[in-house]
């Protein structure tokens, strides 16, 4: 697991701490989430420098931030698509067959905005690693605890929650915000399910 401290790696790691499938859990990050359970052990990182990872069978990465936040497109670039790279490739390497990621609705190679096509290039680099099951989830505006992250709340999401509370059901699944619980048990469940091959987890798909 990485990006376990972020919004949505939160609630990955809740799902995982409380699923008995997984008979050991092994997070990799710069600083260690809190209240970690007895079959979770913390490996502290640098994303540039990755270690040899202990042997692994499934890998979930919620690893991302914002241009405002990394500062410059290069720093961006370097964790929403470098340190994605990186995790994927060494848990590949320690025998993992399944591969859960967060992306964004939007994602495409080809675009011109930025951020949706770094997005795009790193869904298209997971797919060379050679993951039998691959599980790209793609979420509208995430909404949760900003405030357990010490993060402030986002005015997207404050308008966003207030037109859906309006206009819910004019608004198309795929563009009503989602919190960021239902995209954790998502992509939990697809990993859980393990259908090979490259499965696309819409917004809409992931919600109720």
């Amino acid at each position: 697991m990485a990006g376990a401290t972020g919004l949505v790696g939160r609630e990955v790691l809740a799902a995982l701490s409380a699923d008995k499938h997984w008979r050991a859990i092994h997070v990799v990050g710069r600083s260690a989430p809190e209240a970690l359970a007895a079959r979770v052990h913390f490996h502290p990182v640098n994303f540039s420098r990755l270690p040899v990872l202990p042997p692994v069978d499934d890998v979930f990465i919620a690893l991302g931030t914002t241009i405002k936040v990394a500062g410059s497109q290069e720093a961006f670039r370097a964790i929403d698509h470098d340190a994605v790279l990186a995790v994927a490739r060494q848990a590949r390497a320690a025998g993992a067959t399944r591969l859960a990621v967060v992306s964004a609705m939007g994602a495409d190679a080809h675009a011109r905005i930025f951020y949706n096509r770094i997005k795009g290039e790193t869904e298209d680099d997971l797919r060379q690693l050679g993951y039998p099951t691959l599980v790209i989830a793609r979420p509208s505006l995430l909404v949760g605890d900003r405030a357990a992250l010490a993060q402030p709340a986002r005015l997207g999401e404050r308008l966003m929650q207030f037109g859906l509370a309006l206009f819910a059901p004019l608004i198309p699944a795929d563009y009503r915000a989602i919190a960021a619980t239902r995209v954790a048990a998502a992509m939990v469940r697809a990993v859980v399910d393990g259908t090979p091959g490259n499965r696309i987890l819409s917004s809409g798909a992931m919600q109720p």
